[in-house]
């Protein structure tokens, strides 16, 4: 598996985050911890090709990696599978604790969507500049999740996304780049569509009370 934040040479920044969901699922289909944290961890490179407007995603991000990763460590084979976190959380009834590895999977998720969003805009929009990139990807993910604080602090770093040719030019390396992003949204999308989907199942229905409780980063 390639180092993490390390690009391969005639791959573009997205060939870790590619190779590591292919390991993300068990042989039974399951979703497993250790290894789709590992593909949100890779994306974290490409955040910092934003620079600074892209630095509260990129800590909010973390930190949610790191609450489920320190959870993980604690007991690997008891929570091999990603939403085993939730349950023993759900059980516990500790799961609306807003330090609960079920807030920070919801939020981890819900972050992945915006980039998704924003990647797929990128080969969807090649007119649209970056501003407009992140804008309409954060319209139609994080936003209505967010109170006005994190929406205005949103809105401000926006504006200092990186001019866009430089953007593309950087993150391509030597390979495809237009193919990587398409292929990582197509692959990625179900794996988070997996989690909302697990999130407000009966098995972890106590999470519904949570959905909508503004965010700040």
């Amino acid at each position: 598996m390639p180092v993490l934040g390390l690009q391969m040479e005639g791959t573009t920044v997205f060939a870790p985050s590619l190779e590591g969901m292919k390991h993300v699922k068990s042989e039974s289909g399951v979703i497993l911890t250790k290894p789709f944290l590992q593909v949100c961890k890779h994306i974290l490179p490409v955040l910092d090709k934003f620079g600074s407007a892209m630095s509260i995603v990129k800590s909010d991000i973390g930190g949610n990696i790191t609450r489920l990763e320190t959870k993980y460590a604690s007991d690997p084979s008891k929570y091999e599978q990603l939403h085993a976190m939730v349950q023993v959380e759900v059980t516990s009834k500790s799961a609306k604790s807003s330090s609960s590895c079920t807030n920070g999977l919801l939020w981890l998720t819900r972050a992945m969507d915006f980039l998704v969003a924003l990647f797929h805009n990128l080969v969807q929009h090649p007119d649209w500049q970056m501003p407009q990139v992140c804008s309409d990807a954060y319209r139609n993910t994080l936003k209505k999740r967010h109170g006005w604080l994190a929406s205005s602090s949103f809105s401000v770093a926006m504006k200092l996304a990186p001019d866009r040719k430089k953007f593309m030019d950087i993150i391509s390396g030597l390979g495809d780049i237009n193919a990587d992003i398409e292929k990582f949204c197509a692959t990625f999308s179900p794996l988070l569509a997996e989690n909302h989907k697990f999130l407000v199942s009966p098995s972890a229905q106590p999470r519904l009370l949570m959905l909508f409780v503004p965010h700040v980063f």
